[in-house]
């Protein structure tokens, strides 16, 4: 039997099954980018091994890898202000 555990996502509540990596949780809101670039466009998970670094994004207050975290109950993520207000390259 599987468990459906609550995170919240720039303050958005988003239900997920237990094993859920941060990641596929972006994937499923409406803003799946995890962060900007240098030049200001919105990156996305890429490798999904933690190698390229696309994913980095403030997990319970630390930056963290989206792609090597897994969700947990509770779980508080938050995108670059920047990003969440839409106002990039």
């Amino acid at each position: 039997m599987t468990q459906t555990i609550s995170l919240t996502i720039d303050g958005v509540a988003v239900m997920v099954t237990s094993g859920t990596s941060v990641a596929a949780a972006l994937a499923r809101c409406s803003l799946p980018a995890a962060r900007l670039s240098v030049s200001g466009k919105p990156r996305l998970p890429f490798c999904g091994m933690g190698i390229c670094q696309e994913c980095r994004i403030l997990i319970d207050g630390k930056r963290r890898l989206a792609c090597q975290t897994l969700c947990r109950a509770g779980m508080q993520v938050e995108h670059d202000a920047q990003l969440r207000s839409g106002k990039h390259g």
